[in-house]
């Protein structure tokens, strides 16, 4: 069983800060953070902390996910590979939305070189704060899902 305030965090080299900034503002708002890394700035491989995030989720041991590297794309991209999940890259607010909204995502990534810490904190609450409507979209969200 999932735990609903259960999230985790993971990143690359590129997004140790963000990341862990993310965490000390979620925690806030009453969040159990699982980060589960990296903690130095060597040159790490983001498929590898995108489906270990992607995993937690996906097993039901966090109920949400955030992931950070560069751009947010390639972090993103590996943890989409995992069945199961449903993740999207947002540099605005109103896309962070809509993704819980309207595609159920229960993962988010962010680029920390695209977005400042600011914007990214206003994501983070956008998407957290978002319900998936079902209706037409569990129709929609149904037809994504791998076989």
């Amino acid at each position: 069983m999932t735990d609903s305030k259960r999230i985790v965090l993971s990143s690359d080299h590129a997004a140790i800060s963000l990341r862990q900034s993310v965490a000390e503002h979620i925690a806030k708002q009453g969040w159990e953070v699982v980060d589960i890394g990296p903690t130095t700035p060597e040159s790490t491989h983001y498929p590898l902390h995108g489906a270990a995030a992607a995993e937690r989720v996906a097993s039901g041991d966090c109920a949400l996910g955030i992931i950070l590297c560069g751009t947010g794309q390639g972090i993103m991209m590996a943890a989409n590979k995992v069945k199961g999940i449903r993740c999207g890259v947002c540099s605005d607010t109103f896309s962070a939305a809509m993704i819980r909204q309207h595609n159920n995502a229960n993962m988010l990534s962010i680029g920390a070189r695209v977005v400042g810490e600011g914007l990214a904190l206003d994501i983070v609450d956008a998407f957290l704060g978002a319900e998936f409507e079902g209706g037409r979209h569990a129709t929609r969200v149904d037809m994504i899902e791998p076989s």
